[in-house]
């Protein structure tokens, strides 16, 4: 007698199996969709590049930030006094976020860290001007000295011609330096009046570098009494002698300043040169009398 074949069960029957590894195949794919869709989705909330610290002030070009919105970087006038869009919105955005210029010390002491703002500078006082030295009392000039120009040249006393004109030193002494004995001593207040040849038929003479002479330089005048005034270039001009700005050259003053005057511009053998050089210079020193 055969023997009756014994029915499986039905968890182990071949459909049954076939359809356990489809649920699970199934399962795993829509397993690893939805891991994957869940790790994009945290990366893109994640904030690019470096850590910024708590309460620093938002980086241009933000998300976050008013500037990136308008599509243009805060500008330097950003302080969160002007509130809105674009780019003095910057400063009205940090008040809501604690963010900001404004912010930045606020945010460092809640958050331990930040920047800290350096101390102000402070800038030195500035420096006073030396007090101009007192004018000295009449006393004629005995000598020029201009130590640029390696001048050190014995002074003459000059005075007036007929037609009320300075003169000048004579052509034979052309390394002598005329004063105008009739204006005020070196020294003392009022304008010195100094002049000298350029040249002579000779050769160069005592001033013929003074177009040379820049301002800052300085002039020694000295004085029959032993002192020496001592003054600095403001200037060096050359005037056309049609047109001689006697005012301006030999003018009072109430500072003592000095004049050195020699013959400018251009030369022509029947009249002479055009012009006259004219160094305009003040009182900045007073040497003491030589033992």
């Amino acid at each position: 007698m055969a023997r009756r074949r014994r029915r499986r069960p039905w968890y182990r029957t071949r459909l049954y199996r076939l359809t356990r590894t489809a649920v699970l195949a199934a399962s795993l794919v829509a397993g690893g969709v939805w891991w994957a869709d869940d790790g994009d989705s945290g990366a893109a909330t994640a904030a690019p590049g470096p850590a910024r610290p708590a309460g620093a002030p938002l980086a241009t070009g933000s998300r976050t930030g008013s500037g990136a919105a308008s599509g243009t970087a805060p500008d330097a006038a950003s302080d969160g006094r002007h509130p809105g869009a674009g780019p003095h919105a910057d400063g009205h955005h940090a008040r809501r976020t604690g963010a900001g210029p404004h912010a930045e010390g606020r945010g460092a002491r809640r958050a331990g860290s930040g920047v800290r703002q350096a101390p102000p500078r402070r800038t030195a006082a500035p420096s006073r001007a030396p007090a101009p030295p007192r004018p000295l009392p009449r006393s004629r000039a005995v000598r020029l000295g201009v130590p640029h120009l390696g001048i050190d040249a014995p002074v003459i006393d000059l005075g007036l011609d007929a037609h009320h004109r300075m003169t000048a030193p004579p052509d034979d002494d052309p390394d002598s330096v005329g004063w105008f004995a009739g204006g005020p001593s070196p020294g003392e207040p009022g304008t010195v009046v100094l002049v000298g040849h350029r040249d002579t038929t000779t050769g160069p003479a005592v001033f013929a570098a003074l177009a040379q002479l820049g301002p800052g330089r300085l002039i020694e005048a000295r004085r029959a009494d032993g002192r020496t005034a001592v003054y600095t270039v403001d200037a060096v001009r050359t005037f056309d002698k049609a047109h001689f700005p006697s005012a301006e050259v030999y003018g009072a003053r109430t500072r003592p300043e000095l004049r050195l005057i020699t013959c400018g511009g251009v030369y022509e053998r029947r009249t002479g040169y055009s012009g006259n050089i004219v160094v305009f210079a003040h009182l900045t020193a007073i040497r003491g009398p030589r033992h």
